[in-house]
């Protein structure tokens, strides 16, 4: 009886030790949650028990009370949610994810980078469903399941593409398109000429700070101690050197890092490195920037291009102190010229007051 009670306490043990080694796994449920779950949005109060749909199509259970804090980055607040049952047939809500590059077959239906869902006509080696008409249709959803509504994102893949042929392979399309939920005001907001205006303005700005999107951190690395801001009651937690430029629009300072991390419900000051390894981050960072900072001028980005005030506003409010008024007109104008190329690119014209 004795050796009886050992062994089950040691299975009772090891199970444990078990679950603690390997980490939770994905909660199941019923596929009427997952037909019902709202897409995840940042600053969205979410109780326990909220099933939503991450921005690259995955589920999450919030397992706490939080207020729209990112289930890929904020684990403790969100488990991995996985759809029981059966969702009526719907096509929909098995299709994968396009992946160029991947062959599919006549019917196969997939997800697209932008959450459209398309169907292929034609066999083809994973030709891009935009570009490629010939083999891919549009595809609705029907029977009830859980299609997500468009991003109504402004800029195509193709057109990304085209604007950054040389990029940094971490500065994806699909890490812009998860970002945008952020800010759902961004590129969607007055005429389709003002949303295409915008979004031309952030990429250009985000072109001229990133050499083209392709440095991902700051340079000059003798400048990396430089943006800890000790006045800061919180100080430095990651290090005197963490908080140098990351990231589209090169997010520095301690502060800044404070402020952007509380925003977006990520804890940046204590991981200030997030804005370099995870591309939907990173672009947040920059999304936060141009929606609600001024800096040294008088708008934010958005406010500049949705008022009209006109594309020269938003390099006053990025860097204006170094740049306008005379400071440094070759930098101003290299804005310009890639802004003018990008708004060209999305069909739209540039507006006035361009320069600053």
């Amino acid at each position: 009886m004795v050796r009886k009670r050992i062994t089950a306490l040691l299975v009772a043990v090891f199970a444990i030790v078990g679950t603690i080694l390997l980490g939770p796994a994905p909660t199941a449920g019923a596929a009427g949650l997952c037909d019902t779950a709202p897409n995840w949005a940042a600053g969205t109060t979410y109780t326990t028990g909220t099933v939503v749909r991450y921005t690259d199509g995955q589920y999450y259970i919030a397992e706490h009370d939080n207020p729209g804090y990112d289930p890929v980055v904020s684990t403790w607040y969100w488990d991995p949610y996985t759809c029981g049952g059966s969702s009526g047939g719907d096509a929909c809500a098995t299709a994968p994810n396009w992946t160029a590059g991947t062959a599919y077959t006549t019917g196969t239906v997939v997800r697209y980078t932008d959450g459209q869902y398309y169907i292929a006509e034609h066999d083809n080696p994973g030709y891009d469903p935009v570009i490629s008409t010939w083999y891919w249709d549009p595809y609705t959803c029907t029977g009830g399941g859980d299609q997500p509504p468009p991003s109504g994102f402004v800029v195509s893949e193709a057109q990304f593409n085209q604007m950054f042929p040389g990029r940094n392979s971490f500065y994806t399309y699909s890490g812009l398109v998860s970002a945008l939920s952020a800010y759902p005001a961004f590129a969607t907001t007055g005429s389709d000429t003002v949303k295409r205006q915008e979004a031309a303005a952030f990429l250009a700005n985000v072109s001229h700070e990133t050499g083209g999107l392709v440095y991902i951190v700051e340079q000059d690395t003798s400048q990396y101690p430089n943006y800890c801001d000790r006045n800061q009651p919180y100080g430095c937690p990651a290090g005197q050197s963490a908080y140098y430029g990351r990231g589209p629009i090169q997010l520095s300072w301690n502060f800044n890092y404070k402020a952007a991390g509380d925003a977006l419900g990520i804890d940046l000051l204590n991981n200030p490195s997030l804005v370099q390894n995870n591309a939907a981050v990173a672009w947040k960072t920059g999304l936060w920037y141009w929606n609600t900072q001024k800096g040294p001028g008088t708008y934010t980005g958005h406010n500049a291009m949705v008022s009209g005030a006109g594309f020269g506003q938003t390099i006053r409010s990025i860097n204006g102190a170094l740049e306008c008024d005379g400071h440094n007109p070759a930098q101003v104008q290299s804005r310009v010229d890639k802004y003018r190329s990008f708004a060209q690119i999305l069909g739209a014209t540039p507006g006035n007051n361009l320069s600053c």
